[in-house]
C-alpha cells in the first residue's frame, strides 16, 4: 500500500512522515520540490506475527509494509497555484492520500493562510483535488465533443455514453463533492478508469495537535461530514510522536507509560489506512518464515495465492485454512487439523482478516 502524505505548508506533514517511518526528512516548508519526495516503508504492527514466532520459530518473521511519500513541493498549492501535472502523476501512484492538518497553535510558526482554522484547511486541500480532477475532466469534454464531430455513425453511441459519465463526474465535483462513494455503474467505472481522478481514491484526515490537546473531534461538525465523503480521520500529536521514535525502545515505553499513552498515534494512523482503503491481512507460517500479506477485503483466496506469486494463483488447487485466535488456542497446526480446525477451501473462498493459510499448489 502506497500512501501520499499532503498538507499545506507548515501543517507538520513532514512531521508526521518522520513519526510514522522513523525518518530525518527536513522540514522544508513551502520552498520544497516535487523532485525532493521523501520516501519510507513502515512495517506494521502485528501482535499476531510475534505470537506465531514464538510458536514456529521461524528463521525470519516479516510483517506487512505501507510505503509513505511526503511531497514537499504540494506547498504551493497554498499560493493558488494547484496541482502541477508532475504533481498529479506522482499523486496518481498513490492508493490513498493521509492529509495532515494543522491544529495546533504555535506563534513561531507563521500559518500561510494567516490564522488557525484546521476545517478551512482540509476544505482548501480538498478543493485542490477537486479542482485538479475538473481540470481533466474539462479537457475529456472537449475532447470527447470534437470525437463526436468526426466519429462514424456507429461510433457515436459509445462516445456519447462516455461524454454522460464524464458530465456525470464533472456535475459531482462542481458541487464540491469527491467522487469516491458516488454512485457509478461498472461501464461508468471503466470510462473514468484511465483518466486516474484523485478524489476516487481514499482520504484519511490526520489532525496534527498539540502534545496536551484533546482529540480533534469532528463528530456534528456543520461545516464538513467526512463520513458523507468516506473519509477516515485521527488525531496525533506529531511532534510528541517524531521526538518518541527518536529514543531507545525501552526509554520510548517509559516515556509513553508516563505520559498515560497506551498506543502509538503512529499504529492507529496505521489501523486507520488500512480500514479506509479496505485491507486486511493473512498470514503464513513455517520454520523458514512467518510473514503477513496484506490484501483487499473481500479477495478470493486463488487471487490471495497470487499475491505470494503468481504462479500460486495459475497452479491453485486449494488452500488449507485456520483462523488465527483458533491456532492461538491449539498450538499447532497438526493439533488444529486434529481438532477439524483447519479447513480445506476452494478458489472462491473468501479470505478474512488473520487466516492462517496453506496454498497448495500444482506448479
Amino acid at each position: 500500500m502506497d500512501i501520499g502524505i499532503i498538507g499545506l505548508p507548515q501543517s507538520g506533514k513532514t512531521t508526521v512522515f518522520n513519526a510514522l517511518t522513523n525518518g530525518r526528512a527536513e522540514n522544508s516548508g513551502a520552498s520544497g520540490s516535487i523532485t525532493e519526495a521523501h520516501l519510507g516503508v513502515v512495517k506494521v504492527p502485528d501482535p499476531r506475527l510475534d505470537r506465531l514466532s514464538q510458536m514456529f520459530n521461524p528463521r525470519k518473521v516479516v510483517p506487512a509494509e505501507v510505503r509513505y511519500f511526503d511531497l514537499p513541493g504540494l506547498g504551493f498549492m497554498s499560493q493558488s497555484k494547484g496541482i502541477t501535472g508532475q504533481q498529479r502523476n506522482v499523486l496518481q501512484t498513490a492508493d490513498a492520500f493521509l492529509l495532515v492538518i494543522r491544529a495546533f497553535t504555535n506563534s513561531a510558526v507563521v500559518h500561510p493562510l494567516g490564522i488557525d482554522d484546521p476545517l478551512r484547511d482540509m476544505e482548501t486541500m480538498v478543493g485542490e483535488l477537486i479542482f485538479s480532477d475538473l481540470e481533466i475532466l474539462d479537457r475529456a469534454v472537449s475532447r470527447i465533443q470534437d470525437g463526436l464531430k468526426k466519429a462514424k455513425t456507429t461510433d457515436k453511441p459509445g462516445l456519447i455514453k462516455h461524454g454522460d459519465t464524464v458530465s456525470k463526474a464533472k456535475s459531482i465535483l462542481e458541487d464540491g463533492k469527491v467522487l469516491r462513494g458516488q454512485e457509478f455503474s461498472d461501464a461508468e467505472m471503466l470510462f473514468l478508469a484511465d483518466y486516474q481522478l484523485l478524489t476516487f481514491k481514499p482520504i484519511i484526515l490526520a489532525f496534527n495537535t498539540d502534545e496536551s490537546a484533546p482529540e480533534f473531534d469532528m463528530d456534528g461538525s456543520d461545516r464538513f461530514d467526512a463520513t458523507s465523503f468516506d473519509m477516515g480521520y485521527v488525531s496525533l500529536p506529531a511532534k510528541l510522536e517524531n521526538e518518541l521514535v527518536l529514543m531507545s525502545d525501552e526509554d520510548q515505553e517509559e516515556f509513553r507509560r508516563e505520559l498515560g499513552i497506551v498506543e502509538s498515534a503512529m499504529s492507529r494512523v496505521i489501523a486507520k489506512s488500512y480500514e479506509i482503503v479496505g485491507l486486511i491481512s493473512f498470514l503464513t507460517v513455517g520454520s523458514d518464515e512467518v510473514r503477513a500479506w496484506s490484501v483487499p477485503y473481500g479477495i478470493p483466496a486463488q487471487d490471495a495465492a497470487g499475491t505470494i506469486h503468481t504462479d500460486f494463483s495459475r497452479g491453485f488447487i486449494r488452500a488449507e485454512v485456520i483462523t488465527y485466535p483458533d491456532l492461538d488456542r491449539c498450538g499447532s497446526i497438526a493439533q488444529g487439523r486434529k481438532e477439524g480446525l483447519l479447513r480445506s477451501e476452494g478458489k472462491t473462498y473468501v479470505v478474512k482478516d488473520g487466516d492462517v493459510i496453506n496454498f497448495l499448489i500444482n506448479v
